[in-house]
């Protein structure tokens, strides 16, 4: 199985608090981690989750549940000419869109997602493109210095990059921030750091 990318942690004030607000609002299982931490961070954090879900019913499930346990919305779910999503900030801080396509139900809503994207912001993309070219990730789609899109193969978390204040523009939040990312994603290329300041870990393996 080619797993690029196995889970991401999330650094927190508070674990258990963490896991009851992602239980009651997304209920993604162990494809979230969490681990206590304090390190200095402010603004945004150059980084984005999305969840890609089949219908809008889905994207309002979805968000309407992330802030009844406790979420800020950012942006109101609403449609556009590409489809239908929202934007939240968990009570950790992590930015989330939850998105569809299509734009109108074909079954009763509910909490299913069919994909998890993790977006990252870069100062220079072709630089963090070919950070992970080189270590085995292969480019699925690539919009010069704006967008990569990579293959990541079965992978439950799909992986991209996006111009630092490109995302931050599409989050709907200030560009500005400092200190650390507050994330580390598991997978394929182990421990690593790359251009930008984003932490990667080999996979735990557990008995």
């Amino acid at each position: 199985m080619n797993t690029t990318i196995d889970s991401l942690t999330l650094d927190v004030p508070d674990v258990d608090a963490a896991r009851s607000f992602y239980s009651q609002a997304f209920d993604l299982g162990d494809r979230l981690r969490f681990r206590t931490a304090d390190t200095e961070t402010s603004g945004f954090r150059e980084y984005t989750l999305s969840l890609v879900v089949s219908q809008p019913g889905n994207v309002h499930a979805l968000i309407d549940a992330a802030v009844a346990a406790g979420a800020t919305v950012i942006k109101p779910v609403a449609k556009s000419l590409w489809g239908v999503g929202g934007t939240i900030q968990a009570p950790d801080g992590a930015i989330w869109k939850v998105a569809t396509s299509a734009k109108k139900d074909t079954a009763p809503p509910s909490r299913t997602v069919d994909e998890i994207i993790l977006l990252l912001g870069a100062e220079d993309v072709v630089a963090s493109k070919n950070f992970y070219a080189e270590r085995g990730i292969r480019v699925g789609k690539s919009f010069g210095r704006s967008y990569v899109q990579f293959d990541t193969g079965a992978s439950p978390i799909g992986l991209g990059l996006y111009r630092h204040a490109s995302l931050a523009k599409d989050a709907g939040v200030p560009a500005a921030g400092t200190g650390s990312h507050r994330i580390t994603v598991n997978g394929v290329i182990g421990a690593a750091v790359d251009p930008d300041g984003f932490v990667w870990a080999p996979v735990a393996v557990t008995a």
